[in-house]
């Protein structure tokens, strides 16, 4: 059976060299670093050179980056942070953000009283900038916009440059969740007014369990765990330096091999959706994921023509087929809710559809892309 791999959004395949590196730092460089003899020394100095290239990739200053276990540990920190320590009372995000963003927002209204305001979005799910700009300038309120860069379920790309200008008029602070962008789109921020990012590796080829939150020095943040002063303070508790070495190794990667890698996957995508097209013509793409400017190149979210009892066998169908892809419909396994996401976008009739997520990386082929558009077309013919 020919086995398929297209659920790259949710975690990818990691790159041989970030093995390779991660091998030799657990079998050579094991000394904690914290520890002031020779072994500590030297993994402390693995992480300081990770943290440095990371920021001369982002054009960001090595103290401006803290390693954490992932995206929705460094989204927590920051708006946690910003609610306790910078006086913010008004955090203002979209309804279909990363639920790491969203459940911890609504938890903070629980614990500090705080405003939770969500910015209009189109049709397909782009936030309405106006209308941000109204809810900016509705009071006095010290503010925190975030809103992600890459959406995690149908690729919509927002303007991330007109949102942090916006913001900087107004005095709000900027956060945006770029699990699904940093490693896929080049970064400055410099020239982008962000306060803050957030980042995944196994997102680019790296390792789980492993990720960093970009913090605008002097922002006034403080720690939220405890305990020793590891990560300038901000996060206690010894690092994990074979995975942070294995970041900085797939983030290296991914930055220097950028252009080609992704004009190979910008060619895989615009197959699938031209292909897909031709067999299953009213097949519909979730969101701006078929727009190739509007979303990212790694992904697109499909809403296929398949009545109720197909739809209940598809992903079943297509496991025994060896394709890996994620469900995006309204009734997702295991929950009755569905994607929050497609929900706000989707309208009812569609909604009653299945839609899969599929997602693409430098390890797919031509070939593989049209084994699934095959079973898909099989599939919807019998």
């Amino acid at each position: 059976m020919q086995k398929v791999y297209l659920d790259n959004a949710a975690t990818t395949q990691v790159r041989d060299e970030v093995i390779a590196k991660m091998q030799e730092a657990l079998s050579t460089f094991y000394g904690n670093p914290s520890s002031t003899h020779s072994f500590g020394r030297s993994a402390k100095t693995g992480i300081e050179k990770a943290r440095k290239t990371i920021a001369k990739y982002l054009n960001a200053q090595p103290s401006e980056i803290i390693f954490t276990s992932g995206g929705t540990e460094a989204d927590n920190m920051i708006l946690r942070g910003a609610v306790r320590d910078l006086d913010v009372r008004t955090i203002i995000t979209s309804r279909i953000e990363h639920h790491a963003v969203l459940h911890t927002a609504e938890e903070l209204v629980s614990e500090y009283g705080i405003q939770l305001l969500y910015v209009q979005l189109d049709a397909d799910g782009f936030p309405n900038q106006q209308h941000l700009h109204t809810l900016l300038t509705a009071d006095d309120t010290k503010k925190l916009v975030s809103l992600m860069h890459v959406n995690n379920e149908i690729g919509n790309k927002i303007d991330i440059d007109a949102i942090g200008t916006l913001c900087l008029e107004h005095k709000a602070l900027f956060h945006s969740d770029t699990v699904q962008s940093i490693g896929h789109f080049h970064w400055d921020v410099q020239k982008t007014t962000i306060d803050f990012l957030t980042a995944a590796a196994h997102k680019f080829h790296g390792p789980k369990g492993i990720g960093f939150a970009y913090i605008k020095k002097n922002t006034g943040l403080k720690p939220i765990i405890f305990g020793g002063s590891q990560e300038r303070g901000f996060r206690a508790g010894t690092e994990s330096f074979h995975n942070i070495v294995g970041l900085e190794e797939a983030f290296k990667a991914s930055y220097d091999s950028l252009e080609s890698e992704k004009a190979y996957v910008q060619h895989l995508k615009q197959h699938f959706i031209t292909n897909l097209k031709n067999a299953i013509p009213d097949v519909k793409f979730n969101g701006y994921s078929g727009d190739m400017d509007k979303s990212t190149y790694t992904l697109v979210n499909v809403c296929l023509p398949f009545d109720e009892s197909k739809a209940q066998m598809l992903l079943f169908h297509l496991d025994l087929k060896g394709i890996a892809c994620s469900k995006g419909s309204a009734c997702q396994s295991g929950s009755a809710q569905g994607s929050h996401v497609l929900m706000e976008v989707l309208k009812e009739e569609d909604l009653k559809k299945p839609s899969l997520r599929f997602s693409f990386s430098k390890y797919n082929t031509i070939e593989e892309l049209d084994y699934v558009i095959s079973v898909l077309k099989d599939f919807a013919e019998n």
